[in-house]
C-alpha cells in the first residue's frame, strides 16, 4: 500500500498535465487571497470588529465569503450568490420537468446549459445581495460615504468581485482539480485558521483546558467519522449476460455498482447554512428601520431564530432534507437501470427495467437516510457544544471543519482518479 502511495506521488510530480492542474489550482488560490485583502473604501474597522463580535451569523457568512467579509474586501460576498443561484436552479428542476430533463437526460451538453443558467442568475443576485448588505453596513455606521455615486460604485465592485470569484471557481473545475466553488470556500477556511488560533490563545483561560482538550478529541472523532461515512459504499452486484458473436463468447462477468452512503457530500451543509443565513440578514436590515414597529418585530425575530434549540433543530432538518434533495437530483435510478439494460447487464434476482429502477430507488433511499441523519447530527453537534460551553468559536469551527474535511476528501479522490488514469 505504501509503495502504491509513493508511486502515485511520483506520478503526480513527474506528469506534466497533472502537475500543471495542481499549479493552476494554487495560482487561483493566490489570486483569490490577494483580492480578499483589498477592502472597499470608507470602512470603519473598529465598528466592523464590534459588529462581528455581536453577530455570530456574520462569522458563518464569512465562511462562505472565503474570509473576504472579515475586512469588507471587494470579494466580501464570496461565492454566496452563485450558491444561491444553484439552489434556485435545483429547486426549479423539481418543479419543471423540462429543466430536470436538461440536467439528467441530455448528458454533458445539458448539464453545461444548466450550469450556464445558474451563472446568468448569479449576476442579478450578486447585485441584489451587494446592495442589501452594503445598505445594512451603512446603517450600522460601518461603511461611510452614502452619497449616490460612491455607493453605487461600491455595489458594482462588490458584485463584480463575486462574479469574478464564480469565474475563478469555474476555471478551477475545468483546468484545475476538484470543485472550484467548494475549494474557494476551503481556501478561505484555511486562511482564517491563524486568526482563529490567535483569538483562542489571546482569550485562553487555564480553567477551560479540559474543554479545549475535549473539543480537540471531538474534532478528531468528527474528522474520522466524516471520512468513514464519505467513503462508505453499498455494493450492488451486477452480472453481464453471456453473448456469442462470431464464434467468440463475451460477457458473463460479475461486478458491482458502488452506491455511496452520502451521495451529496458537503453540499447539504452549504445549502442549509445559506438558507439559515438569508432570513437573518433580512431581519438585521429591518432592525435598523426608522419604523419602530418594523424594527421591534425584526429584533424579536432575530432573538427567536438565534435561539440555539430552534436554530439547531432547523439546521438538522434542512441538512437532512437537502441530503435527500441533492441525491434525488444527481442520482437517477431509472437512467442507471436503462443503461444496465442497454449494456446487457442485470442485477441477480431482479428483472431488468422498472423492477431494477424500483430496486435501486429503495436501496438509495435507505442508505441516504443513514447518510442524512449522520450529516445532520454532525452538523448540529458543534452548536450543541457551543450551548454547553458558551464558546461561540466551537460552532463556527465545527462547521468549518466539516466543510474542510469533505472538500479535502473530494480533492484527494479527484487527484487519485487523475493519477490512476495516467498510470494505466
Amino acid at each position: 500500500m505504501f509503495d502504491a502511495f509513493v508511486r502515485k506521488i511520483k506520478l503526480i510530480v513527474t506528469d506534466e498535465n497533472l502537475r500543471g492542474r495542481i499549479f493552476f489550482l494554487l495560482a487561483a488560490f493566490v489570486i483569490f487571497r490577494l483580492l480578499a485583502t483589498i477592502p472597499i473604501p470608507g470602512v470603519d474597522l473598529n465598528a466592523l470588529q464590534q459588529f462581528f463580535q455581536s453577530n455570530q451569523y456574520l462569522n458563518f457568512l464569512n465562511i462562505f465569503s472565503g474570509g473576504g467579509l472579515a475586512n469588507l474586501s471587494i470579494v466580501m460576498l464570496g461565492v454566496g450568490p452563485y450558491i444561491t443561484a444553484s439552489i434556485i436552479m435545483q429547486l426549479m428542476s423539481i418543479m419543471s420537468p423540462k429543466i430536470k430533463a436538461l440536467y439528467t437526460e441530455e448528458g454533458e451538453a445539458g448539464r453545461q446549459k444548466f450550469t450556464q443558467y445558474a451563472r446568468m442568475l448569479t449576476v442579478p443576485l450578486a447585485f441584489v445581495q451587494a446592495f442589501g448588505f452594503l445598505m445594512l453596513l451603512a446603517r450600522q455606521g460601518i461603511v461611510s460615504n452614502m452619497e449616490m455615486l460612491p455607493f453605487l460604485v461600491n455595489v458594482t465592485v462588490v458584485a463584480a468581485g463575486s462574479i469574478f470569484l464564480m469565474w475563478i471557481g469555474e476555471l478551477i473545475s475545468e483546468f484545475g482539480i476538484g470543485n472550484g466553488v467548494s475549494l474557494i470556500i476551503f481556501a478561505g477556511i484555511v486562511a482564517g485558521l491563524p486568526t482563529t488560533a490567535s483569538q483562542l490563545l489571546f482569550n485562553f483561560d487555564p480553567a477551560q483546558i479540559p474543554t479545549y482538550l475535549g473539543f480537540l478529541v471531538l474534532a478528531l472523532l468528527i474528522t474520522a467519522s466524516v471520512v468513514v461515512i464519505s467513503e462508505a459504499e453499498r455494493p450492488v452486484p451486477v452480472t453481464y449476460a453471456k453473448q456469442v458473436r462470431g464464434g467468440k463468447s463475451y460477457g458473463g462477468v460479475s461486478t458491482y455498482l458502488p452506491l455511496r452512503v452520502n451521495q451529496a457530500g458537503v453540499i447539504p451543509i452549504i445549502f442549509a447554512l445559506s438558507i439559515l443565513l438569508f432570513p437573518q440578514m433580512i431581519f438585521q436590515y429591518m432592525a435598523t428601520s426608522s419604523n419602530v414597529s418594523l424594527a421591534t418585530f425584526a429584533q424579536d425575530a432575530i432573538v427567536f431564530i438565534s435561539d440555539p434549540w430552534f436554530s439547531g433543530v432547523l439546521y438538522f432538518v434542512l441538512v437532512f432534507l437537502f441530503t435527500y434533495f441533492y441525491t434525488a437530483v444527481t442520482f437517477d435510478p431509472q437512467s442507471i437501470a436503462t443503461n444496465l439494460q442497454k449494456s446487457g447487464a442485470f442485477i441477480p434476482g431482479v428483472r431488468p427495467g422498472s423492477a431494477t429502477t424500483e430496486y435501486l430507488g429503495n436501496i438509495i433511499t435507505r442508505i441516504t437516510f443513514v447518510g442524512a441523519v449522520f450529516l445532520g447530527l454532525i452538523a448540529v453537534l458543534p452548536n450543541i457544544i457551543q450551548g454547553v460551553t458558551g464558546i461561540g468559536a466551537f460552532a463556527i469551527g465545527g462547521t468549518a471543519l466539516l466543510i474542510a474535511v469533505s472538500v479535502v476528501l473530494d480533492l484527494v479522490r479527484k487527484i487519485d482518479a487523475q493519477a490512476s488514469v495516467r498510470e494505466y
